[in-house]
């Protein structure tokens, strides 16, 4: 594929990504994709889980992603992100950078990269400026996301 296919592959699945449109994200990734940022590390169709239970649950979710870049092979984007985390009912303003590898036309690898301790004083408050340089809370992040994640996928999995 052309860097003009892989530049149209980023600004379809940013253009979702900004309408909460979880499903698009999906399609934009290759099968044998791998996501990871400082909570997820995922594969195949788990990537596109997170991004429909993301999108889904977000209901004040605001993205605006700036940067967009993309070669015969790679590519790179900036992005925001504006939400409620609902655990805490807290603001979160989360500032990240994506970096990308495309096979045909499909996100093979993304990897993602924010500030943890940033966004765990805004997501956590007072135990998240405390604890969020230390691993103990990234890996309950960690766990608790992963948890979701596997519910999620398990409700979209049963018949309505």
């Amino acid at each position: 594929m052309t860097a003009a296919d892989n530049q149209a592959t980023l600004e379809r699945f940013h253009a979702a990504f900004a309408s909460r449109d979880g499903q698009v994200m999906s399609d934009c990734y290759h099968e044998q994709a791998r996501f990871t940022d400082p909570v997820f590390s995922l594969t195949g169709p788990e990537i596109g889980a997170m991004w429909r239970m993301l999108c889904s649950r977000g209901k004040d979710l605001r993205i605006e992603s700036s940067n967009l870049c993309a070669t015969a092979t790679e590519g790179s984007a900036d992005w925001q992100a504006w939400y409620t985390f609902s655990t805490t009912g807290r603001s979160v303003h989360n500032i990240v950078a994506s970096e990308y590898r495309f096979e045909n036309g499909k996100i093979l690898v993304q990897a993602d990269r924010f500030d943890f301790w940033r966004w765990s004083r805004q997501a956590l408050g007072p135990a998240g400026a405390l604890l969020g340089w230390s691993p103990l809370l990234r890996n309950k992040a960690r766990a608790t996301a992963r948890k979701a994640l596997d519910q999620f996928i398990a409700s979209e999995s049963r018949p309505p």
